[in-house]
């Protein structure tokens, strides 16, 4: 998949001090991402200024599914594409965004998935799903766990720790290549804790300030 690295580049250039003062965002365990090689990054998801962070709070470049809405204006479509996102088709089911990714990852490039599927419209994780597990296991990549947490949900501009956790293997998600529905489950449930025991940690830091 082609990615405008000028552009990308740029735009990080641009956009980093910005989201420094609206967000006033700070990064734990930067550099838990493997130098090099296919990865998928798994995070929460809590505004549409997710993608922007995890791109400025990571070297490497990343690579985002998108709703296709975004993609109706021509414009805007080859912008976010350059950028590194492709469109997902709500409703029409994931089986050709999944390809998508996978070509991504064969090309060693970090493949990020929000876990949820979706926003949070309350700022509490809501219930992961099974995509992310399924392309670990059928690539035998490693998965990254990535929780992002702001001091109050409710202020669109708010506090924001990016917190980047340690690298879970196909072996330490109990992940094999013709494993079924409940090694999927189970890794899943895994990603999810590691998510899940950021934000606890993170939430508790921005309370005392």
């Amino acid at each position: 998949m082609a990615q405008n690295k000028v552009l990308y580049s740029i735009g990080k250039f641009i956009l980093r001090p910005a989201y420094k003062i609206l967000y006033r965002y700070k990064v734990k365990n930067k550099g838990a991402i493997p130098a090099e090689g296919g990865v998928i990054l798994a995070s929460n998801h809590m505004s549409f200024a997710d993608p922007v962070l995890l791109g400025l709070s990571e070297k490497r470049r990343l690579y985002f599914m998108a709703k296709q809405e975004l993609f109706r204006n021509k414009f805007a479509a080859a912008v976010i594409r350059a950028l590194g996102a492709f469109p997902v088709e709500r409703g029409a089911g994931d089986g050709k965004a999944l390809k998508t990714g996978e070509d991504i990852l064969k090309e060693g490039n970090v493949m990020t998935i929000f876990l949820e599927g979706t926003r949070t419209k309350t700022g509490e994780l809501l219930r992961p799903r099974s995509g992310c597990a399924l392309v670990a296991q059928q690539m035998q990549l490693p998965v990254v766990p990535c929780c992002i947490t702001k001091r109050n949900f409710k202020h669109k501009f708010s506090k924001t720790i990016i917190h980047f956790g340690d690298v879970l293997t196909p072996e330490q998600m109990g992940l094999t290549p013709d494993g079924g529905r409940r090694e999927l489950k189970n890794a899943t449930g895994i990603i999810m804790g590691e998510i899940n025991k950021m934000r606890e940690e993170d939430a508790s830091e921005l309370k005392k300030g």
